[in-house]
This record gives C-alpha cells, sequence and structure tokens, in this order.
C-alpha cells in the first residue's frame, strides 16, 4: 500500500472513530438523561456496556482478554463522565435561573456558556482516549467489527 493510501486509510479510521466514539457517548448520554443520572444503576449500566462489548466482538477472532479489556476501558470512561452529567445537570439548572431572572445578566451567561463549551470538550478528550485506548487493543478487523455492531442500536433518529 502507498503512503498516501495508508494515510487516507488511517484517516479514514480517525473519521469513523470519532463518529463511533459520539455515537456510544450519546448511548450513554441517554440512559444517564432519562433520569438526569440519578436513577441509573451503576451496576446494571456497566453490564450492558459488557454486553454490547460482547455483542459488538461476537463474530470477530477478539479473544477473551481483548473484550475484558475493551469492557474495562468503555467502563472507566462512563463511569469518569458520569461526575460530568451531574454537572451539566446543574449547568442547565444555573442557565434557567440566570435566564428567569428579573435582570439578564450576559456576563453570567456567556461565563456559564464557557463552563459547558469547557465540559463537552473535557467529555469529549476523555471518550476520545477510551475509544484509542479499546482500539489499541484490537487489530484493524476487529475494530472495523466492533464499531459496525456497536453503532447498530436498532433505535430510530434521535428526538432532541
Amino acid at each position: 500500500m502507498t503512503t498516501l493510501s495508508m494515510k487516507t486509510l488511517s484517516l479514514k479510521t480517525v473519521f469513523a472513530t470519532l463518529l463511533a466514539g459520539s455515537l456510544a457517548l450519546g448511548a450513554g448520554g441517554a440512559a444517564f438523561a432519562k433520569t438526569d443520572g440519578a436513577g441509573m444503576d451503576p451496576a446494571k449500566f456497566q453490564q450492558r456496556i459488557e454486553k454490547r462489548v460482547d455483542k459488538a466482538l461476537t463474530g470477530t477472532t477478539a479473544t477473551a482478554e481483548q473484550k475484558a479489556k475493551v469492557t474495562s476501558i468503555l467502563q472507566a470512561a462512563f463511569t469518569d463522565m458520569k461526575g460530568t452529567h451531574a454537572q451539566r445537570v446543574e449547568l442547565r439548572k444555573s442557565l434557567e435561573a440566570a435566564m428567569s431572572a428579573p435582570t439578564i445578566d450576559a456576563a453570567k451567561i456567556e461565563q456559564l456558556r464557557v463552563e459547558q463549551v469547557k465540559m463537552m470538550d473535557d467529555s469529549s478528550k476523555r471518550f476520545t482516549k477510551a475509544l484509542i485506548d479499546a482500539g489499541n487493543v484490537l487489530n484493524a478487523e476487529q475494530r472495523q467489527a466492533f464499531f459496525k455492531v456497536w453503532n447498530e442500536r436498532g433505535h430510530g433518529p434521535r428526538k432532541g
């Protein structure tokens, strides 16, 4: 393979991974969004990730050890991001309060917007790191199969 086609393949892989990550992050967020994360049983959520990884890697050459490593990486990422979810909920409440105040404080609202963007960036960085770490556990064929199945959740378009 030429260097140019290797770079193209690498860019395609990176974009596919980022897309898959954003979809997976959305799936995790949807689980917490139902009850603002408060009622979500962490053990059930961890089991859900384990089942999704197992399903996504079934039929591949992935070993039990690889499946366990990928599961652990993704579980840790979602656990880390759960705290961020609570912060986002508080930020939304603060924004609602600022917008409902008798006088609009544009500087306060801008500060809240900046905090929100930083949290989204931090979450994105954390999940992208998890995807890279999980991707490094698998070979290219396994990664392709994993992301194909991982993103086929059978849900219709998200409403929102």
